[in-house]
């Protein structure tokens, strides 16, 4: 896979590291624990979009664009790192803000909405489930035309092929890593929300030839719903590096156990995870993502889905500063 064709811009110097997780491992008393950290990506908190971001702005800034324009929910980390990039580079940043629960979103609210306003996002539209996103974005790229200005729209989540070429390349990175640690990977875990992560990851993980089964926790979605998004962005994310095997749909995983009364809505398994996680490891997750996917985890280890003696691998995809809109739900 030859992606050094592709334009990119770097903001995380270094690979994310690859740890053990002695203490969650001995109390769970199942697999060997690892965790990929990339929560500890470049820009502003962290966390997995700005992976997606180094070849979306790279995109960006060749086209000549002035300012990122995309959605994501009311505390969106995507739009937070959309947001850091554009500071970075000296670009404005336009959102538009969904929202997936009803009347959730609020101007003066802490986590990642503060942080939008600390980054200087130029503006803020709030929109409701089941409006046309898309066409919001394109109509703000419309006014920033008529004023002779350029706007460059990023899907949610940064979310397509050239996105997900992100994820391809934390494949690559997490299997050398595992050859230069000696760690025999048997398993990956990861949040699986807008699909480019999961998609990245897994076409990485069989462009490679690495049989290593990789499992999303859905956190929005129903599984059929989700599997047939994965699987459409991962054969599109092949065709553009293109990859002759095909990505086989057999090869995609999205479970929809943990997702819960619904999106971003808690549940007192994903209390429970980032309790365990930062009480034992000093690690913190979010509540919508990472929250949800470690109580997949969690939960596979429970059934006994991963033995003892075996590795699996968590990818932390970030997103702790919106812990803090949610308080209420976490504290005991």
């Amino acid at each position: 896979m030859h992606l050094a064709r592709f334009p990119r811009r770097r903001y995380t110097p270094a690979p994310t590291p690859l740890e053990r997780l002695d203490n969650l491992t001995r109390l769970l008393g199942g697999p060997d624990i690892w965790i990929k950290r990339d929560d500890l990506t470049g820009l502003a908190a962290g966390g997995n979009k700005t992976r997606k971001l180094e070849f979306l702005v790279a995109e960006a800034l060749a086209e000549g664009a002035d300012t990122l324009i995309t959605v994501g929910a009311v505390q969106s980390n995507h739009c937070r790192l959309t947001a850091a990039a554009a500071a970075k580079e000296r670009l404005k940043c336009r959102l538009v803000l969904e929202q997936r629960v009803p009347g959730s979103y609020r101007a003066d609210a802490s986590g990642n909405n503060l942080l939008f306003d600390l980054l200087g996002v130029e503006s803020i539209e709030v929109a409701n489930a089941g409006d046309d996103l898309a066409a919001r974005m394109q109509a703000i790229a419309a006014s920033l035309g008529a004023e002779g200005r350029k706007g460059y729209i990023i899907p949610g989540g940064g979310s397509n092929a050239l996105g997900a070429l992100g994820y391809v390349a934390c494949a690559q990175e997490l299997v050398q890593q595992a050859f230069e640690q000696q760690v025999r990977i048997d398993h990956v875990v990861v949040a699986s929300g807008s699909a480019g992560t999961h998609a990245g990851l897994l076409v990485g993980l069989e462009g490679a030839n690495t049989h290593i089964p990789l499992t999303g926790v859905n956190v929005r979605r129903p599984r059929a719903e989700q599997e047939g998004n994965v699987h459409k962005l991962a054969v599109e994310t092949a065709a553009l590096l293109k990859l002759e095997r095909p990505v086989e749909t057999s090869k995609v995983v999205a479970l929809d156990d943990w997702v819960g009364p619904g999106y971003s809505l808690p549940t007192p398994e994903m209390v429970e995870a980032v309790r365990l996680f930062a009480a034992h490891e000093a690690i913190l997750l979010d509540t919508v993502y990472t929250g949800k996917a470690a109580a997949g985890l969690i939960g596979l280890i429970r059934q006994g889905r991963f033995k003892r003696g075996e590795n699996v691998v968590f990818v932390h995809t970030g997103g702790s500063p919106a812990l803090f809109a949610y308080q209420k739900d976490l504290q005991s």
